[in-house]
């Protein structure tokens, strides 16, 4: 078996809020137009940990959810290009970890949310994965 992954994605809010991904229970993740972000989308396997991150409003890492299905067409397009996968709420964070709780924290400099802030999908390592649900629990 392979080994897990892990990622983050990043959602604004009033477009597709971790509440309403509670509710729906599951969803495809739709709408990156970003080829980087396409890719990243095409490594993520079932299984694989993704960190959920409400964008331009709150800046906080909020939730955990995982990869129900591997991507697939985008069905909200035509074009052969974008591609989805399935994602499912795992559980939310004790505690919302913020942005500049992340870039103050020595050990995740170096991830895409801080280097490459349009990213919508990236991969994290599992300390780096680890260490934002550590931060969630104000330990």
């Amino acid at each position: 078996m392979s080994k897990t992954q892990h990622w983050l994605v990043k959602s604004e809010p009033f477009k597709y809020s971790w509440e309403k991904f509670n509710k729906d229970g599951r969803t495809f993740w739709d709408g990156v137009r970003n080829y980087q972000a396409r890719n990243n989308l095409k490594e993520m396997k079932e299984g694989d940990l993704v960190l959920f991150y409400h964008s331009n409003e709150g800046k906080n890492v909020v939730g955990i959810a995982k990869v129900v299905k591997e991507f697939y067409q985008d069905p909200t397009t035509d074009d052969a290009n974008w591609v989805v996968v399935d994602l499912a709420p795992v559980e939310a964070l004790k505690n919302p970890v913020s942005l500049e709780q992340i870039k103050a924290e020595e050990s995740l400099k170096d991830i895409s949310l801080v280097r490459q802030g349009r990213l919508s999908v990236m991969p994290l390592k599992a300390e780096e994965f680890d260490k934002i649900l550590e931060m969630s629990t104000g330990e």
